[in-house]
């Protein structure tokens, strides 16, 4: 009976690991692992773990490790059908009735490895023989130790047209072909696909090889640097990553895999005692690919070399990665020094180099802005525009509501930042029916009502006036909807009111100017209704009277107090971050930081001074 990995896949995720293994073994939880000692050999201290998150067992004495259906064929001697038929009825599955299609393709793929095994054994003699003398100058140069060799499985692949089918002349050349080692042209004889090249052995996560990739040695006119074996029965190079199977047995030490770009920067790395690194097959990263690892670790690192082919490989990758992000995975986004690659970063400046640039790696948030930000020229308000739209598209693409919210007002805010900079004080002025004067020029005496209230009591509260007076006057939402996304209301609740209108303000950006009316009341409130969103009430408004939520005032009077309103809200975080910088500049320029940092300690109170004043004085004229 041949079983297909996507059920066996299934089958795995469906069984509490630990509650197999927990049977017949003591186990005591460890963090988010299981600890015991080793049932495969004596020991007095534990080192056999159990994740059931990654779904596999690990011996750190004697080096056991698999999963759910391996323990039951090698810790209690099952036979493997056997195994699973017990496993499956645990599960609640139907294991699959014999179909013989999927049995000839078993024995295929037997077959074919069988072949992969002695291609490389072949390879690796090529390599120790004369024919290999080319190669192993190559790798004397590059400083590839002995041991490495051997590790890795290096080899060489003479440069001859028949070689290949001579050597394994014991099987048909049919299959040959069909394991990707021969070439078949009509009407002519199969030819060798690897030729003149240093060869390495492309290994699944039971270690069994599955395909070749061939570094060329000579200066050959058009041909690639890099070959690599074509998809066959046992390799699909978008489910396939380079040295995942030593990487995943790393990882559990370091709790990091390290994505390169290519073969031999895997190799450089595993050579310094970083034995956590893969490497797609000459392709950008797959969204199956990140899938395996993320099964390993949470955030892996994506390290990609710092010219312009690197870069792009990085916006792939993130491109990629945006739609399937969940809560808790993610990646760091590393960028080496242009020019470098990993070898040459850790032959120029050591190991603990290449450990330092590991440890800065970006979020994905800074990466994009970083990217977008210098993808063109921004002197116009056209181009500005540009890299907004381009923000934006970037955040679409997240499929989670919530990490796709987040990212919108995180890149926001950095545009806002960037678009709109604060200026040390705001000239009074008018534009059409927007009149942005002070309303609170003079001092006056604080009333009981305003001494009861603190700063953040005011803000919730000025908060809650604001969204309010955002639905009665939607005008003024599109006109402040990039000031409003630097707003971020303390109140859970208060949040999600803001995100749905930005969001509904941002979507109408893209519809053509014929389509776009103005914005209506009750269009608001049917956006927020459908989503079972509500209002602040009065207790949380506190009673206050503005103007714009009022049924008496002038539009024009209306939508001035609230643009003020937004004024003072928006600009507290931009103090706070102003004065944050100058606090980390005092060790460098004591005497500068230290005047900023009083200048802007007296504006953040006279910030906090008029937000109660605002939010208080309304209210007292309705006491």
């Amino acid at each position: 009976m041949a079983l297909s990995p996507q059920w066996l896949d299934e089958l795995r995720t469906r069984i509490t690991l630990s509650g197999v293994i927990g049977r017949t073994t003591r186990l005591t939880k460890a963090g988010r692992e299981w600890k015991a000692c080793c049932p495969f050999h004596n020991e007095k201290t534990p080192s056999f773990t159990v994740n059931d998150e990654k779904g596999f067992y690990h011996c750190f004495g004697c080096g056991a490790h698999g999963d759910a259906i391996r323990w039951m064929t090698e810790q209690r001697g099952m036979p493997f059908m056997d195994a699973v038929k017990e496993l499956a009825a645990e599960a609640g599955m139907e294991v699959p009735a014999p179909d013989p299609r999927m049995a000839k393709a078993a024995e295929q793929r037997a077959s074919l490895h069988d072949v992969m095994a002695a291609a490389q054994a072949w390879f690796v003699d090529q390599l120790a023989g004369p024919a290999g003398a080319q190669a192993r100058a190559y790798l004397e140069r590059r400083g590839v130790s002995a041991a490495t060799i051997r590790e890795f499985g290096f080899g060489y692949a003479p440069d001859s047209r028949g070689a290949i089918a001579e050597a394994l002349s014991g099987f048909p050349k049919e299959m040959l072909i069909e394991a990707g080692l021969l070439i078949s042209v009509e009407g002519k004889d199969p030819y060798d696909r690897f030729r003149g090249r240093l060869m390495l052995p492309i290994q699944d996560r039971r270690g069994r090889v599955i395909a070749f990739g061939g570094r060329i040695l000579a200066d050959v006119p058009n041909a690639p640097k890099y070959l690599n074996s074509p998809d066959t029965p046992v390799f699909d190079k978008g489910r396939t990553l380079y040295n995942l199977h030593r990487a995943a047995a790393a990882s559990r030490g370091s709790d990091r895999i390290v994505v390169v770009e290519g073969y031999m920067d895997v190799i450089a790395l595993a050579a310094a005692g970083m034995g956590e690194a893969v490497a797609p097959m000459g392709t950008a990263l797959t969204e199956n690919q990140l899938e395996l690892i993320w099964k390993l670790v949470p955030v892996p690192v994506l390290c990609f070399d710092g010219d312009s082919a690197g870069q792009r490989a990085a916006m792939r990758a993130i491109t990629r990665a945006l739609p399937m992000l969940r809560p808790g995975h993610s990646l760091s986004i590393v960028t080496l020094p242009e020019g470098l690659d990993p070898d040459d970063l850790i032959r120029r400046d050591g190991t603990s180099a290449m450990e330092s640039v590991l440890a800065k790696g970006e979020s994905l948030v800074d990466a994009i802005w970083r990217v977008e930000h210098a993808a063109a020229p921004l002197r116009t308000p056209e181009d500005k525009a540009g890299l907004k739209e381009r923000l934006i598209q970037h955040t679409e693409t997240i499929q989670h509501p919530d990490i796709r919210s987040l990212y919108r007002r995180e890149l926001l805010d950095r545009y806002g930042a960037f678009a709109f900079p604060k200026r040390e004080e705001r000239a009074p002025f008018k534009s059409g029916k927007f009149d942005r004067r002070p309303l609170f020029q003079q001092r006056t005496a604080p009333s009981p009502r305003l001494r009861q209230l603190n700063p953040a009591a005011a803000r919730a509260r000025l908060i809650a006036a604001v969204l309010t007076g955002l639905t009665r006057h939607p005008a003024a939402l599109e006109a402040e909807v990039d000031r409003l996304a630097g707003l971020h209301p303390d109140d859970l609740d208060q949040s999600r009111l803001l995100d749905a209108m930005l969001e509904f303000a941002e979507t109408r950006k893209f519809l053509p100017t014929a389509d776009r009316k103005a914005l209506e009341p009750a269009e608001i409130a049917a956006i927020l209704a459908k989503r079972g969103l509500a209002l602040p009430d009065r207790d949380a408004i506190g009673g206050m009277k503005f103007a714009f939520l009022t049924d008496c005032t002038s539009e024009p009077e209306a939508t001035r107090e609230l643009v003020q309103a937004i004024d003072l809200l928006v600009e507290k975080p931009a103090i706070e971050a102003a004065l944050a910088q100058a606090t980390a500049r005092f060790a460098e320029d004591p005497d500068g930081s230290w005047a900023e940092q009083q200048r802007l300690l007296k504006r953040k109170l006279e910030f906090e001074r008029r937000l109660v004043q605002m939010a208080a004085s309304r209210a007292d004229a309705a006491a």
